[in-house]
């Protein structure tokens, strides 16, 4: 069946359902709903059997509505209508949820309901956006395949809905924090509710911000409002009873001037930044195994368990600016210092990275120079991973990995996905050739020709298709909480199999003899000459995008990539039995852990 997906963004849940859509044998366009486009017209063109809209925050006109089924994805239980059903549930804090899809008619969210699937609340350790982007797109991907099917059928009849109640837009005068009053659960609740969009608007140092994120501090305290200390870029704020971190913060933007870039709350405030301590991290690692662990944050993490070290990192948004590589790098060859025989990067349950940070690149005095930064940076880092040849190394990816960070999870020697990843391991719709060493990992593992079929198509990849194409070793069929223990019994076997000094040996002469064949410097080479070109050339259309991609700057039509119907993948067809682990691994000969 051929499906036009209309979303207002090509954002994470619409490239999911773009890419399973196609693993389910359906053909795939997409249409944003754009101010200056005529939706009508563009769904004329496409002619499709069937109207899916993922990500939706405009009405249907009627014209399209009236002459096609079009199936809203709405991230509520049935009878949940508005436009900040997430917000709400947050704050709330609701133990349950649910995703329903409707088909569009002429009241927002009213439509008959083809499916709908519960799912967890949010974590009340964790964000908004994070749950978005787990259990909410879980539940809201198993929704829409059996909303498609049952409209497949010709034979389903829609439920009309009997009641509903339509909650406003949660504006920024709701989401106000107090800081002489307000405590510390309730100010976590009320970032978290905000984390990613549209943030927290507060005043700060006698200036306006947004504040984006926030974690518990369970030592510092102070005068209710003040800022505490930093640590890797985030400030500590005390609440009446505690403090919190707040990792980022984007300055206020005056009107009809594009947003301001998210970055570094330390790097926002610059000068305005008083005198305040730099805490290191906790610690993590005692002499052999876990350290204690404190109610507090940090970005980067370590522990060991059963002869496998975990070097766990999470930034926001996967964004990792020169100084994050740099922190990371440091971590990383700290890391392969301990005696473990098998090293897993990653392992949360959200992004694992999304390469280089394009929020601090066009804060800089200097855009190109700092690109040029960044990109070495990440290029340090992912060389390191491509020549430990002592260790096994393992990417875990509980999330979405795109462009430079995609990359980085492929230098390690398996990639081990959750089943609702989505992938997209390109740089071209930024205006950039790439580097990490992709010409080398990329072809390595797919071929030539794969490989730029991949690149030039510049679309999202299920983790299934990517195992399918040889990208990733490992699928774990898991609700996103569950990622990390899962993941971490696997490694933890896998250091505990016989065959594993075999295989680490192995490695070794074969990064050996492809160091012969052609050194890891060339390709380096090649590929900084291609970006250096582009960094320093004003003209270049790395910077106009970049800028746009800043200052959510919305195109004034549908990019051509996206528009262009692409076909269901051959022979993408999946199991109707939901397999807990894939991967032919050499440690599952070994004793089952338990569920994985």
């Amino acid at each position: 069946m051929h499906v036009l997906l209309v979303a207002s963004a090509f954002n994470s849940l619409t490239q999911r359902v773009h890419a399973e859509l196609r693993d389910h044998g359906h053909s795939v366009a997409v249409e944003l709903a754009l101010p200056a486009a005529d939706l009508a017209a563009s769904v004329r063109r496409h002619r499709p059997e069937l109207i899916v809209a993922p990500m939706l925050t405009s009405a249907v006109p009627e014209e399209v509505w009236s002459a096609h089924t079009c199936l809203i994805v709405h991230p509520g239980p049935v009878g949940d209508r508005g436009p900040s059903s997430l917000d709400r549930a947050v704050l709330d804090g609701v133990p349950r949820w649910g995703v329903t899809v409707l088909q569009a008619n002429a009241e927002m969210d009213a439509g008959d309901v083809w499916a709908s699937v519960e799912c967890p609340g949010p974590d009340p350790a964790g964000s908004k956006s994070a749950w978005y982007r787990g259990e909410v797109a879980d539940a809201a991907l198993e929704a829409v395949l059996l909303a498609v099917d049952r409209f497949a059928s010709g034979t389903y009849v829609p439920e009309p809905q009997s009641e509903g109640l339509a909650r406003p837009l949660v504006r920024q005068e709701h989401r106000r924090i107090d800081w002489l009053r307000d405590g510390t659960e309730q100010v976590l609740r009320t970032l978290r509710a905000a984390d990613s969009r549209p943030g927290v608007r507060d005043e700060l140092l006698g200036g306006t911000w947004y504040l984006h994120g926030g974690h518990p501090e369970d030592r510092l305290r102070g005068r209710p409002g003040d800022l505490l200390a930093t640590r890797a870029g985030a400030i500590c704020r005390a609440t009446v009873d505690g403090a919190v971190w707040i990792p980022e913060l984007r300055a206020h933007r005056p009107p009809g001037r594009p947003a301001a870039p998210k970055l570094p709350a330390v790097l926002a405030l610059g000068e305005q930044l008083p005198g305040l301590p730099e805490l290191p991290p906790p610690p993590d690692v005692a002499e052999g195994g876990r350290g204690p662990r404190h109610r507090t944050w940090s970005d980067i993490g370590y522990h060991e368990d059963r002869g496998a070290g975990f070097l766990s990192f999470s930034f926001p948004g996967g964004a990792m600016s020169t100084a994050h590589c740099r922190r990371l790098l440091d971590a990383y060859r700290a890391a392969c210092a301990r005696p473990t025989s098998v090293l897993v990067l990653g392992g949360g349950r959200d992004f694992f990275s999304n390469g280089i940070h394009l929020g601090v690149i066009e804060a800089a005095a200097d855009p190109a120079g700092e690109s040029w930064a960044n990109i070495n940076a990440m290029d340090d880092l992912v060389e390191a991973v491509l020549t430990t040849t002592d260790r096994l190394v393992i990417s875990a990816l509980g999330g979405n990995a795109a462009a430079g960070g995609a990359v980085l999870a492929l230098a390690a020697d398996e990639m081990w996905c959750r089943s609702g990843v989505v992938l997209n391991p390109h740089y071209g719709l930024m205006g950039l050739y790439g580097s990490e060493f992709w010409t080398y990992t990329l072809p390595r593992r797919i071929g030539s020709a794969a490989t730029e079929r991949l690149t030039a198509e510049a679309l999202p990849l299920s983790t299934g298709a990517a195992r399918r194409l040889g990208l990733v070793d490992r699928t774990i069929d898991c609700p996103p909480g569950e990622f990390a223990e899962r993941a971490s019994a696997l490694a933890a076997r896998l250091a505990g199999h016989p065959a594993t000094a075999s295989r680490i040996a192995t490695k070794k002469a074969r990064r050996e003899l492809d160091e012969a064949r052609r050194p890891l410097a060339s390709y380096r080479a090649a590929e900084l000459e291609r970006m250096r070109q582009t960094f320093f050339d004003a003209q270049s259309p790395y910077h106009a995008l970049r800028r746009a991609f800043v200052g959510k700057v919305r195109p004034g039509a549908t990019p051509p990539h996206l528009a262009r119907t692409v076909p269901a993948r051959h022979g993408a067809a999946p199991s109707a039995r939901r397999v807990p682990v894939t991967g032919p691994g050499v440690s599952d000969a070994a004793p089952d852990p338990g569920r994985c």
